[in-house]
């Protein structure tokens, strides 16, 4: 197991970010509430393909647990039933965590790949933790690291219950972003102390607080992109989802901050380049920050002025995403020599 450990955090690394590109296609196609319910989708482990599966319908078989539309309100069968010619409300239970009766296709299947995506990730974090357990004598932090993340996210899987309970509000979304971001510091650590215990880099003590303060700034961006992308969700709900331009008509106070702050971020990660040119640091790292910078900053150029072109959304996630994760990787490298 020690000798495949190194690949399960990798994989481990991989599931994450699978999450996050699965996160934000379901946010992109506006499917967050394509599956009513959690753990199942409309009490169906395999998700109805068509609405006549989830109407309500005489003389028609429905298992306990299954929901139906009906009048434009969801309902939960109260145990196994046929129905018979008129509808019998004493069968059923109105569905109250949330008033959102709608179906789309589209929209529960690409819900339900999401959460697939995610309990693939979570056998996943079950062979970190029995990989992890093994360390304990050699090193402890590896152990205590990955039992950390295992925690986080089984945390994580209630926020997502959380997140379709209570019909996508912002600062549960906001939280479950950030916190996945945190289970990737960890499992960086957790390569980190694995795969770098012979390397040593230079030491300067500017570049590494500059470090720090660029991580510290891709969460705050990442948390305000949150915030503007259920603005952009508001809008789609009024305008509909073909008519993209009013997207960002009459954008927030937030949106202007996140665009604003943008600048800041630019200005910190191109001195971190800067730094590692001029004093020949040898941080090749730096070169990929400035790739995903650039990412991150075109594609939310071409969201606002291009009116949202096919998959500019979850390509500006997945960059900033991974630019927090290169930095504060960046970050542990730039550290070392001072903590040896």
């Amino acid at each position: 197991m020690n000798k495949r450990f190194p690949f399960i955090v990798k994989a481990t690394l991989i599931s994450l970010y699978l999450i996050f590109i699965a996160g934000s296609v379901v946010r992109m196609t506006g499917s967050g509430m394509g599956c009513p319910d959690w753990p199942k989708c409309f009490g169906y482990l395999i998700p109805p393909t068509s609405e006549e599966q989830i109407t309500w319908a005489p003389n028609k078989a429905y298992k306990e647990g299954m929901i139906i539309i009906k009048d434009e309100a969801l309902y939960v069968a109260e145990s196994d039933l046929t129905t018979k010619t008129i509808f019998n409300p004493e069968n059923w239970s109105a569905y109250t965590k949330h008033d959102y009766a709608k179906f789309n296709k589209f929209h529960t299947w690409t819900e339900y790949i999401n959460r697939l995506v995610s309990v693939l990730a979570g056998f996943v974090f079950l062979f970190l933790l029995v990989g992890a357990v093994k360390f304990w004598k050699e090193n402890k932090w590896i152990t205590i690291l990955s039992v950390i993340a295992f925690i986080l996210m089984l945390f994580e899987a209630w926020l997502g219950k959380t997140v379709v309970d209570s019909n996508l509000t912002p600062a549960i979304i906001t939280v479950h972003m950030v916190v996945g971001l945190v289970i990737v510091g960890l499992i960086l650590k957790v390569l980190f102390i694995i795969s770098e215990k012979e390397n040593t880099y230079a030491y300067h003590s500017l570049f590494n607080k500059l470090l720090i303060i660029s991580v510290i700034f891709s969460l705050v961006q990442i948390a305000l992109g949150t915030q503007v992308r259920q603005f952009i969700d508001e809008q789609v709900k009024l305008f509909g989802f073909e008519n993209k331009e009013y997207s960002l008509m009459a954008p927030n106070f937030k949106f202007y901050f996140h665009r604003s702050f943008t600048i800041a971020i630019v200005l910190v990660n191109f001195a971190l380049l800067y730094f590692n040119q001029v004093k020949k640091l040898g941080y090749t790292l730096v070169n990929w920050v400035i790739v995903l910078l650039f990412l991150e900053t075109i594609t939310g150029i071409l969201m606002y002025y291009a009116d949202f072109p096919m998959g500019t959304q979850a390509v500006h996630l997945l960059s900033g995403a991974l630019l927090f994760g290169v930095q504060f990787y960046l970050w542990l490298q730039s550290r070392k020599l001072a903590t040896n």
